[in-house]
């Protein structure tokens, strides 16, 4: 354990300036209050530093020295999870206490401290990114689990504070029970694992079950653990919250859902499924695929999220809830290089790797389509109040009145659709590339329509700002005064063109990253021999 403290600097430092943060946030002085932002800024950017530099000797975390499954991961995972957090920032700024703040400065009331969220919503968003990045560290069960929760509960308070009105409480509060019944899930799955292996030691059971197969009680645990780890990427069956929280929550706080919990649950559905490995038996005689049973379930979960998510996207007229639906099916197109997984070693089989460069480039370019959305407001004309903008209408003629937030819209949409040669059509081909390797053929044509269908709603959210003229008798959007959650957008758009010269090495680096742990000889006792499973008697109360 003190070996590994050594690679949880990014994680110490996220701590530390989330305790900061707690205490600055709280001053009764404004210009100190309003240091919150660059405090969080510069601990997020001294975590993807100290990611960067936390770079492992080679085999100095194999899954023989009992730490983890895949030695490679945690770097590049938390080198991400730093990055997409440096852009969401931007996005987040403003989104609680604005009103206060400028009574305050106008003296119309004095500053208390019981009634400012600054503090808190900053130190929420920071012990999240704490969580993700842990997940990413887990070599145990039990772990894992406190990581996963300590990256979801901030984020159900972030959503019931992140607007005044009453349908965000709605939100958090459906959010919140949805929430607890994945957490049972999958700590109920994890409990059937240990009752089957004997240990909540990641490496170990896979050495089991490498040895002795899966019995029935493993078994049980691992779909257990997967159907509760589909409410945190927003899968099938788990998905229903996933319109009403995004339309109930700031289009802000939206943005970084759009991520952060999805990110959590790939890298922790990564490393479950590492202990069953896609070469599963000895020797790997049944091939390289998923146990059949876990195979069938990712495949149709990947099929219905993918299907699911588009269908019901076509169907909305809020934008917002487009995007849920969206969030929905980009799941299941990372279901489908889950179900591949690592392939036979080489990087266009590798559906683990495109899981990864995935994730960086949908946090990337789903975040320019959320900050155009909290960037501008509509001015009511009857009585002068601010609305956000959530209708495809209120997008029409945007390239022309706010072309800043027009063009980002336009560009981070082509992307998300993977429109070539944006960043998400080289983020997509590794999806098709990995199914086809894995000869996952039906999958990879559903995929294939999919993508197809989501052309019509992402092509709308093209249309109207580029193509369509504005509506003279309506008001033209305003920006709601928060200037960083322009920028946002702007840099994610600039994202989705720039990224595309380095995406090479960005995927190499994945596929690094993702190798499979069954290519690291597992460990073995004094006669060589592997380990066997522990008998019910000897494991530990």
């Amino acid at each position: 354990m003190i070996e590994r403290l050594a690679f949880l600097w990014p994680e110490i430092a996220l701590f530390i300036t989330t305790c900061v943060v707690m205490v600055v946030g709280l001053s009764r002085s404004t210009g100190v209050r309003r240091l919150s932002a660059l405090i969080t800024a510069v601990g997020l950017a001294a975590a993807l530093v100290l990611a960067v530099a936390t770079t492992p000797k080679a085999g100095q975390f194999a899954p023989a020295d009992g730490q983890t499954l895949f030695p490679d991961l945690p770097v590049f995972a938390k080198t991400l999870f730093a990055a997409v957090g440096l852009l969401l920032l931007p996005l987040l700024v403003g989104t609680v206490d604005r009103d206060d703040e400028r009574e305050i400065a106008a003296g119309r009331r004095a500053f208390d401290p019981l009634r400012s969220n600054r503090a808190e919503f900053y130190a929420f968003y920071l012990f999240s990114l704490t969580g993700l990045m842990l997940c990413a560290s887990a070599s145990d069960l039990v772990w894992l689990f406190l990581a996963l929760e300590l990256t979801s509960l901030p984020t159900y308070v972030m959503v019931a504070i992140s607007s005044r009105r009453h349908r965000a409480q709605e939100a958090a509060v459906k959010y919140f029970f949805l929430g607890a019944l994945g957490a049972a899930c999958f700590l109920m799955g994890f409990a059937f694992i240990y009752g089957g292996t004997g240990t909540t030691r990641l490496n170990v059971i896979a050495d089991v079950f490498a040895a002795s197969g899966i019995n029935p009680i493993a078994l049980a645990g691992l779909v257990l653990a997967v159907v509760g780890l589909a409410f945190k990427i927003a899968a099938v069956p788990m998905h229903f919250y996933t319109p009403d929280v995004y339309q109930g929550a700031s289009p802000s706080v939206a943005g970084m859902l759009a991520f952060v919990p999805k990110a959590a649950g790939f890298v922790s559905l990564i490393l479950v499924l590492g202990t069953v490995g896609w070469t599963h038996g000895p020797g790997g005689e049944s091939g390289h695929s998923l146990p059949e049973s876990l195979r069938v379930i990712l495949w149709v979960m990947a099929a219905l999220t993918m299907t699911v998510g588009n269908v019901l996207a076509l169907l909305q007229s809020s934008v917002r809830r487009v995007l849920a639906y969206s969030s929905v099916a980009h799941s299941g197109y990372m279901l489908v290089a889950l179900v591949a997984g690592p392939g036979d070693g080489s990087a266009a089989s590798n559906g683990l790797a495109a899981v990864l460069f995935y994730l960086l480039a949908y946090g990337v370019m789903n975040l320019g389509a959320f900050a155009v959305l909290a960037s501008l407001v509509r001015r009511n004309p009857k009585d002068g109040s601010a609305d956000e903008i959530d209708s495809f209408d209120d997008l029409r003629g945007l390239c022309a009145t706010r072309p800043f937030h027009g063009w980002t819209l336009v560009v981070c949409a082509l992307s998300l659709l993977g429109f070539p040669p944006l960043l998400g059509f080289f983020a997509k081909v590794p999806l098709f590339t990995s199914g086809i390797a894995a000869g996952e053929y039906t999958l990879v044509v559903i995929l294939g329509l999919n993508s197809a269908i989501a052309a019509f709603y992402y092509l709308r959210l093209v249309q109207m700002p580029l193509l369509e003229k504005p509506d003279p008798t309506t008001p033209v959007p305003e920006p709601v005064g928060v200037p960083s959650r322009t920028a946002a957008g702007l840099l994610s758009a600039a994202g989705a063109v720039v990224l595309i010269a380095v995406a090479g090495s960005l995927f190499d680096q994945a596929h690094r990253a993702s190798r499979d742990p069954r290519t690291v000889a597992p460990a073995r006792d004094a006669a060589g021999e592997p380990p066997a499973a522990p008998p019910i008697a000897a494991r530990p109360e």
